[in-house]
């Protein structure tokens, strides 16, 4: 491994933060990670990274931490009741890949700050895919001091990265944005593949027309396949979008600014959650029109 690479810690090695995680390793970056889950820490192990028992071991002597966790309780509990901030460096950078609100951004950046360290609200799209090739997308708000710093962990684990301002908060309102098109299309290749499954079509064949039609999208080329699955392994779960279109309808309302087709989309991720199917894979919001009578798309059954 290069000698020239920076130590970086790393809390969240989920579906898409291991394989960021082992993308910086590949890079040549030390890599120390926390995560609850032991096999989460031990596939960091086994791609070349260091497991560590705790946050504040994950954080001790790092250039940087990167953080991939759920939302912004989770990143205040993880900075600041956890120990991960005070086990920093004075100087070190915190990369916030984390999805939340605009003002949880600001909040956090600033409390980070104040602490002497650096903050780049840096969250992320592409999915586990984008995160195993370093494909993804970043929308980035921050000073120029932590976008300087962030720059070999920005290039190394992402193809496109888009600065959006020089404070946090406005990395975090892209990605709402980009979050209400993604789980609306979500909505509606839902919709349409169950329509299609119930009005006894073939939901294979409804794919692949769809694929190469008008009426395709990249949300209904990347999840149609797993709606013929049970979708029990989740690359992203439904409870994921009930969050993130909550996280748009609060910003909605507090903007005064409609938002009818989100508000809808919302309904169905919902619907899934509630009849047992949050953590399940983001395909199935599905289930929501099962649980309305409508016909499996999914071939297997329960």
């Amino acid at each position: 491994m290069s000698g020239d690479g920076m130590s970086i810690g790393f809390v969240g090695l989920g579906a898409m933060g291991g394989r960021m995680a082992g993308v910086l390793v590949g890079a040549g970056h030390r890599v120390t990670g926390y995560d609850r889950v032991p096999a989460a820490l031990a596939a960091l192990e086994a791609n070349g990274g260091k497991a560590a028992p705790g946050l504040a071991e994950a954080c001790a002597g790092a250039d940087a931490l990167v953080l991939m966790v759920v939302n912004a309780d989770q990143a205040q509990a993880v900075l600041f009741d956890g120990g991960a901030l005070d086990a920093l460096p004075e100087g070190a950078l915190v990369l916030s890949c984390v999805t939340m609100p605009a003002d949880a951004a600001q909040m956090i950046g600033e409390r980070t700050e104040n602490a002497g360290r650096l903050f780049l609200d840096a969250p992320v799209s592409g999915g586990t895919p984008g995160a195993e090739k370093g494909s993804l997308t970043f929308m980035v708000a921050g000073s120029d001091a932590a976008y300087e710093k962030a720059a070999p962990l920005l290039e190394a684990m992402g193809r496109n990265i888009f600065r959006l301002g020089d404070t946090p908060g406005a990395g975090s309102t892209m990605k709402m944005v980009h979050q209400l098109a993604a789980g609306c299309n979500l909505a509606v290749a839902a919709e349409v593949m169950s329509m299609g499954a119930h009005l006894g079509l073939d939901p294979a064949q409804v794919l692949e027309v769809l694929n190469v039609s008008a009426g395709g999208s990249w949300m209904i080329a990347d999840r149609g396949p797993r709606m013929l699955t049970d979708g029990a392994d989740a690359k992203s779960a439904v409870d994921i979008f009930v969050k993130d279109l909550g996280i748009v309808l609060d910003a909605a309302r507090a903007a005064k600014f409609p938002v009818p087709v989100s508000a809808a989309a919302l309904q169905v991720f919902l619907g899934a959650s509630s009849a047992g199917f949050g953590g399940h894979d983001d395909s199935q919001s599905t289930r929501f029109y099962e649980e309305l009578g409508a016909r499996k798309v999914r071939k297997s059954e329960d």
